[in-house]
């Protein structure tokens, strides 16, 4: 039984004898041979070669990674090395053997179609049925993730994932309630506001066209119900949650620091070492192995910089054509003959660009998978271990996808309404299309439509086709490559299988697995982490739409990994990475964010001035009246009708229009005879400026204060890890002097 324990198995087409492709194949497991390895062949419609390696190199790793204590001294038998050790040493040994002529190694062979693939078994073990059971079925949904037997079977660092995976969606619970606190709050407590009475009362408000071309005036109070909405968002209950997102996203992260710290302790992978790691697993691969050295090229970090400012540059191209769709797409719906339409032209045409929106980052992810050339920048830098090579890879496929994600949600929550000029004046795309205008209500509703429809959508679209397509692909590799069972003839003998066969065959059918497949399930999660954190005060209920996704894609992500993929190579790791200085910069970014969406985006601040230096309360405390009355017709602007551009087209046909047939209204605050900015626009301006400053301040130093307040490893850890070290250099000393050390 022992004998047919295989670590890795190699798949290869069957090739013609004496072609170049056989002789390369013949010579790599050659080379696999000299080394110790046994090697099994079995034929099929592919040829499959399993591999094991010999006792002396896990020994060897043993060795090299055995602490200097008096118990390992006097110690001369060797302990069993775990299966996920085994996989990873073998396959360090694998992708690092060179032929003897052309020193080509295994990655090199597939790509010349040498080697098809290579990977490592699932094994029919007591952990796999604990994980089939505890985690890859959907009927565990709320129970507590089998942390201990994921790392028994895929090693450190899926497991420290799925361990922040699940601690973020524990956390996620307190935020998801703070938001649902928060929309209903500005359903209840908040929902007779002065301001969106106003809206509703404005009969008599004529406002001006929202298009150049057969656009008529519009009356106010004909948006009542977005009016309501907008208020939902933003009231005095958004400002709170932004501020208790900031500590939450700092408490999040100071708490999963400490969990960490325990857990790798109780791992005892605290003192362990990356680099020293993967110099041991090359010495052991070949002792003759020098160290890659460090490396800096100020000429290559310049062209690495100009590229990447150049891909932004792209994207930031891709947002403006989001921008120049909206603003045709606004003129064509107030433009169209069916009533529906052109009386929900401005929610239409954010509904249509959130879900353009959405493809865009489909087809950018796409290109990013199979032909972004961001895969390529870290290889020119030359990062010496995989480790660097793989920080250097997330930081610049990061940035990608954030900006991708985030471009239009930039533009609606700080440009949208701003850089659109005036009436008379306005702002145009190649001098046709107008910009958009905000609702005179605020912007933050077009950014709320814009955060759900794009969470909506990757959270069901995006998901399910996650679990779709591997679903599909492992079916129809079984039913293609699958052969059918010969018929026997009357009298012969059915041959013998080899136990191995079928074991190989189905992993072979299942989907496969590469390097950072772990990589894009974080990529995920942190996208959503920005979507949660950062503008999260204009969709508070973000962090409930992530709840939900992440107790679905806990079990799904089980699911593909234990029944439709392959295995994945374990690899040992003591934290998460690089991802969580980038955690830690979203945490920065949310509160920035979110400080600039109430500062900017949001009402509050025009509110709040006019309260106490413009409306009726700014002499005197009026008792029976609310101090926004009158915020609505302060807040806009009066439009001379004749002076238009002589290109406008305005409809005025509108059915009681006479009375103020001269002039309209439009959002800004302006004068009415030179239309320059009035001095409660500058007031504004300044309110802004100095809540934001004080916003942002005072909330990093709650995190800062947070952060020290929470030491990122528990007393107890530091204690054991301590009482460790006192004890090796006890034992150090009992070692050198025995006759003096007493006993403890």
């Amino acid at each position: 039984q022992n004998e047919e324990k295989w670590d890795f198995v190699l798949v290869s087409d069957i090739h013609e004898m004496g072609s170049e492709k056989e002789i390369k194949r013949k010579k790599f497991l050659d080379e696999l041979s000299k080394k110790g390895f046994t090697i099994k062949k079995i034929e099929d419609t592919k040829l499959f070669y399993g591999v094991r390696a010999p006792q002396h190199i896990f020994w060897k790793y043993q060795s090299l990674q055995r602490k200097v204590d008096s118990r390992q001294r006097n110690s001369s038998a060797h302990e069993d090395v775990p299966e996920t050790t085994r996989i990873r040493i073998v396959h360090f040994i694998l992708w690092n053997t060179v032929t003897p002529d052309l020193a080509e190694k295994l990655h090199d062979l597939m790509k010349k179609n040498v080697f098809e693939t290579a990977f490592p078994l699932h094994k029919k073990e007591e952990i796999r049925e604990i994980l089939n059971k505890k985690w890859s079925r959907w009927g565990v949904f709320f129970k507590e993730l089998p942390i201990k037997e994921i790392r028994h079977y895929f090693g450190e660092k899926v497991a420290l994932y799925f361990a922040w995976l699940g601690w973020y969606t524990y956390v996620l619970v307190f935020a998801a309630l703070a938001g649902v606190v928060t929309v209903v709050a500005g359903t209840t407590v908040f929902s007779s506001s002065q301001v969106s009475k106003e809206i509703c009362d404005a009969n008599t408000t004529f406002m001006c066209p929202l298009c150049d071309q057969n656009c008529s005036f519009w009356v106010l109070s004909d948006t009542c119900t977005y009016a309501k909405v907008t208020h939902m968002i933003d009231n005095e209950a958004t400002v709170l949650f932004a501020m208790f997102m900031a500590i939450w996203a700092t408490v999040f992260l100071e708490l999963w620091k400490r969990k960490k710290a325990t857990v790798v302790t109780e791992w005892n992978l605290h003192e362990w070492d990356e680099d020293e790691e993967e110099l041991a697993l090359q010495l052991i691969n070949n002792l003759q192995h020098e160290p890659r050295w460090y490396q800096q090229s100020y000429f290559r970090s310049t062209i690495i910089l100009i590229l990447a400012l150049l891909l932004i540059m792209v994207l930031i191209g891709i947002a403006h054509i989001l921008i120049i769709y909206r603003a045709m797409a606004m003129a064509l719906f107030m433009q169209n003959e069916v009533n529906l339409l052109s009386k929900y032209a401005n929610i239409m045409a954010v509904m249509t660009g959130a879900v353009l929106h959405y493809i865009t980052i489909i087809m950018m992810t796409w290109v990013r998978s199979h032909t972004g050339p961001w895969a390529f920048l870290p290889f020119l830098e030359k990062p010496r271990t995989s480790c660097q090579q793989e920080n250097s890879f997330t930081v610049k496929i990061f940035i990608f996808q954030f900006i991708t994600n985030f471009s239009s949600l930039i533009y609606i929550a700080f440009f949208l309404g701003r850089i659109n000029g005036r009436p008379g004046h306005y702002v145009r795309i190649s001098g046709r299309w107008r910009l958009e205008e905000c609702h005179p209500s605020g912007c933050i509703t077009d950014l709320f439509i814009q955060m759900g429809v794009i969470m909506l959508l990757k959270q069901t679209i995006s998901n399910i086709m996650e679990y779709l397509i591997p679903f599909i692909s492992h079916q129809l590799r079984k039913k293609r490559r699958r052969p059918k069972k010969r018929s026997m003839v009357l009298g012969e003998e059915e041959e013998a299988e080899d136990p191995c066969k079928k074991q190989w065959l189905h992993d072979y059918e299942l989907n496969e697995v590469h390097v950072f497949s772990l990589f894009n399930e974080y990529l995920e999660m942190v996208i959503q982490y920005s979507f949660t954190t950062i503008f999260v005060a204009a969709f508070p209920l973000a962090p409930l739409l992530a709840l939900i996704n992440n107790v679905i894609e806990i079990h799904m992500d089980a699911f593909k990994m234990m029944r439709l993929h392959r295995r994945m190579v374990p690899r040992k790791a003591k934290d998460i990475g690089i991802w969580l200085q980038v955690l830690e910069a979203i945490g920065i970014l949310a509160v920035i964010g979110n400080g600039l969406v109430i500062a900017i985006t949001s009402d509050f601040i025009p509110v709040q001035v006019y309260k106490y230096k413009y409306g009726p309360c700014r002499r005197e405390n009026h008792t029976s009246m609310d101090c926004s009355t009158g915020y609505i017709n302060n807040s806009l602007s009066v439009f001379r009708i004749q002076d238009f551009e002589p290109h406008t087209k305005a409809g005025t046909e509108r059915p009681g229009l006479a009375p103020t047939e001269l002039c309209c209204r439009y959002r800004d605050y302006r004068n009415a005879d030179d239309y320059t900015h009035t001095a409660q626009y500058w007031h504004i301006f300044a309110a802004r400026l100095v809540f934001l400053i004080c916003f942002e301040h005072v909330a990093l130093c709650v995190k800062l204060i947070a952060a020290w307040y929470i030491p990122d490893v528990p007393k107890k850890v530091k204690n054991k890890i301590l009482n460790e070290k006192h004890n090796n250099l006890r034992n150090e000393l009992r070692w050198v002097m025995p006759w003096k050390v007493p006993e403890v």
